[in-house]
């Protein structure tokens, strides 16, 4: 199946139901296909023809969702951007992806996109559209290089529906639906190439494994640009005709203000989000009973953290997955007759068609329950990396087996137990410390709102554990017992050499850790 596919299919089957809400505005499945026709026939009037690629650099609004699935049933290529990034950075993406057109607000969280670009040289880019205008909604056509989004859809005039429904036919399964860029944490940021069907696929597994329902009301926090924003986000709502809910920015009383307003029943995201919900000091003023379903993962979800989920804010079902963005953001993921211990603490076991296991340093299998970079293959890995084969080929190797470069352990039936990233590993005295292994223990201390570990320079040790700690509103955790606590709870080489309480924790946009930024400070 291919997105145009999709989302025609998706309007025959619900209809008149609600696919977007935004405050201002909404659509029903049946207004979102006729757009996806408009906006296709506007891209094709533009000039973009099947392989050409397009970028948006813009927060999460109704208006991203509609020109993404335009541009794909152009058979255009979806490049999304980071709205972190910097005027040199998104022109780093633009031009090594060729990008025709980027798609883009003025004034979001008071940044004027189109101006970080003005001294940019972007020999490819033809033009720029303003999705929204920060006052009213509706962006004024400045030039022919800035033009609104209002203007560019009147371009679909010039073609006809019919030409846009013949060109939306002819959009394969196997044809590259988006290129998307790694975060470029550890050097140039590289594009990961996917295909529309692998992408349909993984997340009509992942929805109906999670169990998304079509009278869930889905509040969209994790960016549109984000694999988990976009491909378990919107695009998962559409497979399964949930109400899609962006989220604009992250406001944690305007979230639970939304909560309570719009009946959220979906709510994803990394563990932060829910750390902070459980620490809000006005939370039980929030009506929050219509909360049914959380999805998180990664490294560090501590079994604490699941707990208070469930008990304190009332969800029914939490489950546990992990993905990348070379496997278009899936790997496993927890079944929903899975017991309450293998959510705590496992990712799940692998989706259908997914192969997974843990090799050591020099390739070779470790024996189950011991831990080893994770490797996947199956039909969910990328493509490749968009005009770089070294990178690819450094990363899939000769018998089609992807190294991640995150730390795992397999238990016998599968299940997948993320120990840390590669590069995070401390080695302390010979030891092999993993990071998040020490963070799910902080999370049992009475205070602790927030931990990270890196490891930091020690002359005998080599290196030894610091944490950094956010501690709740009014508590006098001290340094002092938090190393007690970790003394009476973990092996002496595991213990943290050094506690840091600080506010709050260095967040990118997807709100994982930076621990970069930690390690600076240290």
């Amino acid at each position: 199946m291919t997105l145009p596919q999709l989302v025609m299919n998706a309007a025959d089957q619900f209809g008149e139901a609600v696919a977007i809400q935004e405050a201002h505005q909404q659509f029903t499945f049946n207004e979102l296909n006729a757009l996806r026709i408009q906006s296709c026939q506007a891209f094709i009037a533009a000039g973009i023809e099947k392989g050409d690629r397009v970028a948006i650099w813009a927060p999460n609004v109704a208006e991203w969702v509609i020109a993404a699935i335009g541009l794909h049933s152009a058979g255009g290529v979806l490049v999304p951007i980071n709205t972190r990034m910097k005027g040199s950075e998104a022109a780093f993406i633009i031009n090594n992806s060729g990008a025709k057109l980027l798609f883009t607000v003025a004034g979001f969280l008071d940044i004027d996109y189109p101006k970080m670009l003005a001294d940019q040289e972007m020999p490819a880019l033809e033009a720029m559209i303003l999705l929204r205008d920060p006052d009213d909604g509706a962006g004024q056509k400045d030039s022919d290089a800035l033009m609104s989004w209002t203007s560019f859809l009147v371009m679909a005039e010039q073609v006809t529906p019919s030409e846009a429904e013949q060109r939306a036919a002819s959009v394969m399964p196997e044809d590259t639906m988006d290129i998307m860029f790694t975060s470029g944490t550890t050097g140039k940021p590289k594009g990961v190439i996917s295909a529309h069907g692998q992408n349909i696929e993984c997340f009509t597994h992942w929805s109906n494994t999670v169990g998304l329902r079509s009278s869930d009301n889905y509040l969209i926090i994790n960016p549109f640009f984000h694999s988990f924003g976009y491909k378990a986000g919107w695009l998962a709502a559409i497979i399964q005709g949930a109400k899609i809910l962006p989220v604009l920015s992250f406001d944690l009383d305007k979230v639970l203000a939304q909560i309570e307003q719009d009946k959220v029943s979906m709510l994803p995201g990394p563990p932060t989000i829910y750390q902070s919900i459980l620490a809000h000091p006005k939370r039980a003023e929030y009506d929050l009973s219509s909360l049914r379903l959380a999805v998180t993962g990664a490294a560090a979800v501590p079994v604490a953290l699941i707990d208070k989920m469930r008990n304190d804010l009332g969800f029914e079902s939490v489950v546990t997955a992990y993905g990348l963005t070379e496997t278009c953001g899936v790997v496993t993921i927890c079944r929903a007759d899975d017991s309450a211990e293998l959510i705590s603490t496992t990712s799940g076991r692998a989706m259908p068609g997914v192969e997974v296991k843990c090799v050591a340093l020099d390739g070779t299998l470790v024996p189950i329950g011991e831990p080893g970079e994770i490797c996947v293959r199956g039909y969910n890995l990328m493509q490749g990396y968009f005009n770089n084969p070294a990178a690819t080929a450094e990363t899939i190797d000769a018998d089609g087996w992807l190294h991640t470069g995150d730390v795992g352990i397999l238990d016998e039936q599968g299940y997948l137990k993320i120990t840390d990233r590669l590069k995070d590993m401390i080695i302390s005295g010979g030891f092999n410390v993993y990071p998040a292994e020490i963070e799910n223990g902080l999370a049992n201390i009475d205070g602790v709102v927030q931990s990270a570990v890196i490891g930091i320079a020690d002359e005998r040790m080599g290196e030894v554990p610091k944490a950094y700690i956010v501690k709740a509103q009014g508590s006098d955790l001290d340094e002092q017992q938090v190393i007690d606590w970790c003394r009476g709870n973990m092996a002496n080489y595991k213990v943290p050499r050094a506690v840091e309480f600080i506010e709050v924790m260095p967040l990118n946009a997807s709100g994982k850790i930076v621990k970069g930024e930690l390690r600076q400070r240290a």
